[in-house]
């Protein structure tokens, strides 16, 4: 990789994982504030456990492990690869929230794209006829950075750790020193999820949750809440 490109990739991937990026990522707690109510998670130890916990569970066997076979399938432009893995982002989606979710941060990311004229005409429209997915956008997000795949997977998993841990201090609620923890706990744990996601198979990939999607159901009609649902 020439020194003119590196730093581009890099930069690509530093900006996709930000938490400033508008995609709405921080108006979500995937379960977290209904754990929170319901006495599962209630200092920074349980939090960050629980945090640990969805990512190894939930992020490396389903939605990451979607973006390591998505990634390549957008650089060499295999649609049916592309349709089939977005076709299995939404039948996972368990909740009315869930589905919301990928699907409004799916439409802001690919106007992100768009706005920045970064992707191709074809990879938009094709974004747009699916319709897109957040792990799908994502994947195409992350193929236009042409950094080395578990790169990518990084950047996208800090990026949602930080999200996660936002959610935390916010809900708990916790200090920032009390985040720090849970990120530094994360940056720990996030490259075995890699490692996991790049060697789920077809057969592998999951998202078998059902304490999530009920926390997630209960999150729908919760009295009292912070999170968008």
């Amino acid at each position: 990789m020439s020194t003119d490109t590196a730093p581009s990739g890099l930069l690509q991937l530093i900006w996709l994982a930000s938490p400033a990026l508008p995609i709405g990522g921080f108006s979500y707690s995937e379960g977290l504030e209904a754990a929170i109510e319901q006495g599962l998670v209630h200092h920074e130890h349980s939090a960050t456990d629980w945090v640990v916990d969805q990512m190894h569970l939930t992020q490396s066997r389903g939605d990451m492990a979607v973006l390591a076979q998505a990634i390549p399938a957008w650089q060499i432009g295999d649609q049916a690869r592309l349709q089939a893995l977005n076709d299995w982002v939404m039948a996972t989606r368990e909740t009315a929230e869930m589905r919301l979710q990928t699907e409004q941060m799916g439409r802001s990311l690919l106007d992100w794209l768009r706005n920045l004229q970064q992707a191709s005409d074809d990879q938009l429209r094709l974004c747009a006829s699916l319709p897109v997915t957040y792990p799908m956008a994502m994947s195409l997000a992350l193929s236009l950075a042409h950094a080395p795949l578990d790169q990518a997977l990084q950047a996208y998993a800090f990026g949602w750790a930080e999200n996660m841990t936002q959610a935390a201090l916010k809900s708990v609620p916790l200090g920032q020193s009390a985040g720090q923890r849970m990120l530094a706990r994360l940056a720990r744990e996030i490259p075995l999820a890699v490692q996991t996601a790049m060697q789920m198979s077809n057969d592998d990939r999951q998202a078998f949750s059902p304490m999530l999607a009920i926390l997630s159901s209960r999150h729908e009609t919760q009295y009292s809440r912070i999170f968008r649902s």
